[in-house]
């Protein structure tokens, strides 16, 4: 292994979150479940907010256009 001034930040990332698991198994598993039920947008990532933010625009205008009478459906 890499002594530790030496390792990426990637690596340094995955090794606090692999000792927080080991100190805290409870919390992780806690943390797990609340994701599972809502996740977050960070989740998503740009390209799945830029998605929503698309679709969410997009159906704003149709509803708009509705209520003022352009689609007679």
């Amino acid at each position: 292994m890499k002594p530790q001034d030496k390792e990426t930040p990637e690596e340094r990332r995955e090794r606090l979150r692999f000792e927080e698991q080991k100190r805290n198994a409870g919390g992780n598993f806690s943390d797990g479940v609340n994701r599972s039920y809502g996740g977050g947008l960070a989740d998503l990532g740009w390209k799945g907010i830029l998605g929503l933010l698309v679709v969410l625009i997009g159906g704003y205008i149709l509803y708009r256009l509705y209520v003022l009478g352009y689609f007679p459906w």
